[in-house]
């Protein structure tokens, strides 16, 4: 793994903008614009370190799905936050019943330096972002700079053909409807969904387009509707099960939730069963079923325990995106347990490269290893001024 700069292409925004990354601008708080999308440098990996880290996504990815069966089997969902037991059944039903469930995608933080074993920071289950500067603009932006190079990046292929497998399990005789919140001022959620929604229909299936404000609720037939109130029978949102759970219209979710083999009204994607793999609490769960795992920091629930006195720990709030509300202590100082629940995990300080504080993307489609996007920032947490840089492997 290294860094190396090189010089931007002319143009650069104009490109990146017509191949979907609307948002290649970040404003800062001083009110000035500086790049998201950072192509003055790149990340250069051999392909033995990409086919190691891949085998490390894959079983990272087995060990969180044996951590969502504990949870399930064990009644946990209080550690998760999760104390409607309505919800809790729910989740659990979507759980067992997974394999009619159509589910896409998924993004593990990983810290990697290139040098010791990748370790995971967190699991982005439900909604995560970054997938369309991931799969499109750095694709694009490698067969210009370097033609015949090569790229852990086989996203656009998978997300295709996973709904292509996955398009039996959604109802039949309706479009699958693509949602988004129109909170969304910079644009990322929105050409998420619409990228998502451009691999569904290469797949073969018929879609359409609804902002999360715009599903409405018809009281007669007690069905969530569109604009031209014809039902909603599935829809893909990137708008996260903690949110959809807890909004006004939160108890008409649960009561018209289709969890396979056609039990309700609406199918959801994500499933519900992804509450499980994004909270933070998981990363104790984790900890707990595999302690000492190489690619895995300590983590617990109840505090710092020996965290606070050896290696410093970060905590994290179990549910939050883009480093929102996560802090850092260092080795030494006093436990500070937070009065929101978190997660406290072990301090393993991002690796640096040219003072710039590096994390790994790493993608899943299906249960498969299908990419990677790396994320720099200027601080220890990647936040909202956090910058995308392309990669390859040679």
């Amino acid at each position: 793994m290294e860094r190396r700069t090189i010089e931007p292409r002319p143009g650069w925004q104009e490109t990146v903008e017509e191949q979907g990354l609307i948002y290649p601008l970040t404003r800062h708080p001083d009110g000035s614009l500086r790049p998201y999308w950072d192509e003055s440098a790149y990340y250069v990996f051999s392909l033995p370190e990409v086919e190691a880290l891949e085998e490390v996504v894959e079983e990272l990815h087995g060990m969180c799905l044996a951590a969502a069966e504990h949870i399930v089997a064990e009644d946990r969902f209080a550690d998760l936050g999760i104390t409607d037991p309505r919800l809790a059944g729910l989740v659990a039903e979507a759980w067992r019943r997974r394999a009619e469930l159509p589910s896409l995608y998924g993004r593990f933080d990983l810290r990697y330096d290139g040098t010791g074993p990748a370790k995971m920071l967190e699991y982005n289950a439900d909604t995560p972002t970054s997938l369309v500067e991931a799969a499109s603009p750095q694709w694009f932006w490698m067969e210009e700079r370097f033609p015949g190079a090569d790229q852990w990046n086989s996203l656009h292929e998978r997300l295709i053909d996973a709904w292509k497998k996955q398009s039996p399990l959604l109802p039949p005789g309706s479009p699958l409807y693509f949602a988004h919140s129109a909170g969304d001022e910079l644009g990322e959620d929105l050409m998420t969904v619409a990228y998502l929604k451009e691999t569904a229909e290469q797949a073969g299936l018929a879609t359409d387009w609804i902002s999360m404000e715009d599903i409405g609720w018809d009281r007669l037939s007690e069905r969530f509707v569109d604009k031209k109130l014809r039902f909603i029978r599935s829809i893909f949102k990137l708008y996260p099960w903690e949110w959809l759970t807890t909004d006004r219209f939160a108890s008409h979710v649960l009561a018209t939730l289709d969890n396979g083999g056609g039990t309700g009204t609406t199918m959801w994607i994500e499933p519900a069963w992804k509450m499980l793999l994004s909270n933070k609490a998981l990363l104790a769960v984790l900890w707990e079923l595999y302690p000492g795992h190489p690619n895995l920091l300590p983590a617990y629930l109840d505090g710092p325990r020996e965290l606070a006195a050896t290696t410093g720990y970060v905590a994290k709030p179990l549910l939050g995106r883009e480093g929102a509300g996560v802090t850092l202590h260092d080795p030494g100082t006093a436990p500070a347990l937070r009065e929101e629940p978190c997660c406290y995990q072990e301090l393993a300080p991002l690796p640096t490269f040219d003072d710039n504080h590096v994390v790994l993307g790493a993608w899943v489609v299906e249960n498969e290893s299908a990419g990677l996007g790396i994320r720099e920032s200027s601080g220890l947490v990647t936040d909202e001024y956090a910058r995308f840089l392309p990669h390859v492997i040679v």
